[in-house]
């Protein structure tokens, strides 16, 4: 089997579901690959600030979300060894929300591929892109039908593609590029690499609304109560922590040794579990790879985590997945869909620009705060400080970008 499209999507997380919204919107013919079935959960955070719900209702599913999603998030807080410290959460004070809310991805990624379906999107799922050959605006994909596991169910299909976009996770390989190379490099094995854990917990004491950063030793993480009322815990723990939780807690699962490791270690953890039970198994993803990304090459083009990550301590996943989708986007719909391609070169080069202006703040507080949360050294006179003066926690969520509404929109069809 051979389909042709303008542009190819692989990864149907929130960038890459977006993008192929925004794109078959304005009327391109768009084919997205998603090698996991859904609904499922994944290993990221769940939280959406207020500007993203904005974001959520232009991209036409601000009302499934709005039904699913968790109370609106209007405290957040400090949880550490020490007693948990709480202050009010900064508003946003532009656009129609003042508060973030908190959805998980099974409904989040569902309600956004059910919407590029009813824009036109092709969409081939379960099934991964094993190969790429060609060049810009002649790119020939191999599409294999089948889940993450590599399990078949059905015939290889051939997709003719004028543009890429490449929305994988970060911790994942991407395609091969036949012709041009990889724009991933290859990354060692270092003791400072995380690697990310989440589990869901029912009949959880965390206060509805209330978003607290947790701090341990080599690691950090959050807590939120997201949509069933149940309570979403998400951590990321160095490779030399965990190897020495898992010889502490030999015959654990890497999940369970971790969970001990919180619940022993940060005192707001323990005392919100008390009585919770997990609901599922822990899931982990990793190494991360934090920072920005090395630019693709032709015309492939990355976004979300294939383009630049944040530590996710500051709960900006879902908010730069979405901005990275809707600057690529603004830039590819300059052109019609027929001569993107030939301008791939300038569209690389303009989306890099507002993708560090848009990210590079983000970028360098996030990785501030979980350099403080994970050393002891710093993180204790920090929460000291917070103690006495809770409104220094506002103030460094406002700072990362949490009451922040600055999104452009774009209109469909247009390809000025």
């Amino acid at each position: 089997m051979s389909a042709a499209a303008d542009a190819l999507v692989i990864g149907a997380g929130p960038s890459g579901a977006a993008t192929a919204i925004l794109l078959a919107r304005a009327g391109w013919q768009v084919v997205l690959v998603e090698q996991d079935s859904y609904p499922r959960r994944k290993v990221c955070g769940e939280c959406i600030n207020a500007a993203t719900l904005s974001v959520l209702d232009d991209l036409g599913i601000g009302a499934g979300v709005r039904i699913h999603a968790g109370p609106e998030l209007r405290k957040i807080g400090w949880m550490s060894r020490s007693p948990t410290v709480v202050t009010d959460f900064p508003a946003c004070t532009e656009g129609p929300y003042r508060y973030g809310r908190a959805l998980s991805r099974q409904y989040l990624d569902s309600l956004l591929v059910a919407r590029a379906r009813a824009l036109g999107v092709e969409v081939l799922q379960p099934a991964r892109v094993r190969t790429i050959h060609g060049d810009p605006g002649a790119y020939v994909c191999d599409v294999h039908p089948g889940d993450a596991g590599g399990s078949a169910v059905g015939a290889p299909q051939r997709v003719r593609a004028a543009v890429i976009i490449d929305a994988h996770g970060s911790w994942q390989r991407g395609p091969d590029f036949a012709s041009h190379g990889t724009h991933y490099k290859g990354r060692s094995h270092r003791p400072s690499d995380l690697f990310a854990f989440k589990a869901v917990f029912q009949n959880a004491r965390l206060e509805p609304g209330l978003l607290p950063v947790i701090s341990l030793p080599g690691g950090y993480g959050g807590m939120v109560v997201a949509d069933q009322g149940e309570t979403t815990l998400a951590c990321c723990v160095r490779r030399d922590r965990l190897s020495a939780c898992r010889a502490r807690h030999r015959g654990l699962p890497a999940g369970e040794a971790v969970e001990m490791l919180l619940r022993e270690d940060c005192r707001g953890v323990a005392e919100s579990l008390d009585g919770a039970h997990r609901t599922g198994a822990w899931l982990t993803v990793g190494p991360l790879w934090t920072g920005e990304h090395a630019a693709a090459t032709g015309a492939v083009f990355p976004v979300g985590n294939a383009a630049a990550e944040s530590h996710p301590l500051i709960g900006e996943g879902i908010s730069m997945a979405l901005r990275s989708a809707t600057l690529l986007a603004k830039e590819l719909l300059r052109h019609p869909p027929a001569n993107a391609a030939h301008h791939a070169t300038a569209i690389q080069r303009k989306y890099a620009q507002t993708r560090q202006r848009n990210f590079s703040t983000r970028l360098r507080v996030a990785a501030l705060y979980a350099h403080v949360a994970m050393r002891p050294w710093l993180a204790a006179p920090a929460q000291r400080i917070s103690a006495r003066w809770p409104g220094i926690l506002t103030q460094a969520a406002r700072l990362a970008g949490k009451a922040a509404n600055d999104y452009a929109q774009i209109s469909p069809g247009n390809h000025s």
